[in-house]
């Protein structure tokens, strides 16, 4: 195809038509590898020397830390660019520019521009995408650009950009058919972002000897939880410190009276060793304000009633969808001390199911399963047979919708309604709350 053909049959497309097009064009939905993707990036001549690059990988606590280092910056007079995916509600929402969410025209000129850059080469929608974003960015050229690793590090689309500090949040088993079957290979995986003489910062607590490894190969500056910085948990507060971080003593911080987060407080203290390494001006006081500000949607997100409502039980959305992330939810559960928990559950098949709600199984009272749509959604029916094994009763539904309207209609006032086991899950269920119900925190 010509180059005026290629432009010209796409011209007048809506975002939505472009991104139909995008899922038709590649044979597989994801197809790691950086080979056809740095062809095109080259095309384009992608160049983000402009800005400071952070990028962060992790099986779960990817968007919650790219959201606090993000508020923070922001805080600190720096306009900042967060790479994120996938979307909840809309596909916008995967690139923001000082938390504002890219618009239609900017993403229409630079999908038309990948497009073009492409030829006869075969994207994926997440390459593509992703390719976009990075064309945005370099026209915007923000201060900061953050970008989350979409699936495991080493081969995903955003590691062709060389970080100037590389996150890894969490080591857990997730999509073991791409990355491996154990945390070591796993490990392995996430750590292929590190650069050479570049910060590597690791929140995990009990993290992989291959993520050691794969620092000291590359000769990577490694910052590990335990190691470089850790926390102190108290009772109505808890305390964050660095050790050994630099030969200096006196370069070593420590802040003690901060506030318990909305978020995952494993995924702040990540997030703070990465503004210190970016020699951001640190205090409590700033952090504790950072923290109030940092609720990060479909993460522990609780919804109250109002009045005109018509039931009265909260009801929290929570995008986990593999065991590591359901454990933390339900030690968040435990905590909160509802009467009784209702379950609106939707996965895909291809994630472990029985093991995500064996992590939930001591803390839901009541099941409402339901079916997804798509090639990867497992049915309501496939999750009961694996939760009928773990002897937990559910009633199966043939959507999020019919399974979520029973679950709330069935729950009293000191009852919990929890939806969570996918991002499309959360996303059935959370535009019809967003300005009908009160987020805590708001």
């Amino acid at each position: 195809m010509s180059k005026d053909a290629m432009k010209s049959h796409c011209d007048n497309w809506s975002l939505s038509q472009w991104l139909c097009y995008l899922e038709t064009i590649h044979n597989q939905e994801i197809d790691l590898g950086l080979s056809r993707i740095s062809q095109v990036a080259t095309k384009l001549n992608i160049n983000l020397n402009f800005a400071k690059v952070i990028t962060v990988a992790g099986t779960n606590g990817k968007g919650t830390t790219c959201a606090f280092i993000e508020n923070y910056l922001l805080a600190a007079k720096q306009t900042v660019a967060v790479y994120s995916s996938p979307h909840i509600e809309r596909f916008n929402e995967r690139l923001r520019i000082n938390k504002v969410d890219v618009e239609d025209q900017p993403w229409l000129s630079a999908l038309a521009a990948v497009e073009l850059a492409r030829a006869d080469i075969s994207l994926t929608y997440y390459e593509f995408t992703t390719l976009a974003g990075l064309f945005i960015l370099q026209q915007q050229q923000p201060d900061f650009i953050i970008l989350e690793v979409g699936l495991g590090g080493r081969l995903d689309a955003t590691n062709m950009v060389d970080a100037d500090i590389a996150v890894v949040t969490s080591v857990d088993l997730d999509h073991q058919a791409f990355l491996g079957d154990t945390r070591e290979l796993i490990g392995f995986e996430k750590a292929g972002i590190f650069r050479p003489e570049k910060p590597a910062i690791v929140g995990e607590p009990n993290m992989p000897q291959s993520v050691a490894k794969q620092a000291f190969n590359i000769g990577a500056k490694l910052l590990a939880r335990g190691r470089a910085f850790d926390i102190c948990q108290q009772d109505t507060s808890w305390q964050w410190q660095t050790t050994q971080r630099d030969k200096n003593a006196s370069d070593e911080l420590n802040f003690t009276g901060l506030k318990p987060p909305y978020i995952p407080m494993d995924n702040v203290a990540t997030a703070l060793m990465v503004l210190a390494e970016l020699n951001l001006q640190l205090s409590a006081e700033r952090i504790n304000q950072v923290i109030e500000m940092t609720k990060v949607a479909g993460r522990t997100e609780i919804f109250q009633p109002t009045s005109h409502e018509g039931y009265q039980c909260d009801i929290m959305l929570d995008v986990a969808h593999n065991p590591h992330a359901a454990k933390h939810l339900a030690k968040t559960i435990k905590r909160l001390g509802y009467q009784k928990v209702h379950a609106v559950v939707g996965m895909l098949k291809d994630k472990d199911i029985r093991a995500t709600l064996v992590e939930l199984s001591d803390c839901v009272d009541s099941w409402y399963f339901a079916s997804l749509s798509g090639a990867r959604a497992a049915s309501a029916q496939e999750i009961n047979s694996l939760a009928d094994k773990l002897a937990l009763d559910g009633n199966c539904f043939d959507n999020v919708e019919h399974a979520f309207t029973m679950a709330k209609n069935s729950a009293n006032a000191d009852e919990l309604v929890l939806v969570f086991g996918s991002f499309f899950t959360v996303a059935e269920v959370r535009p019809a709350l967003v300005g009908s119900l009160r987020a805590i925190g708001e």
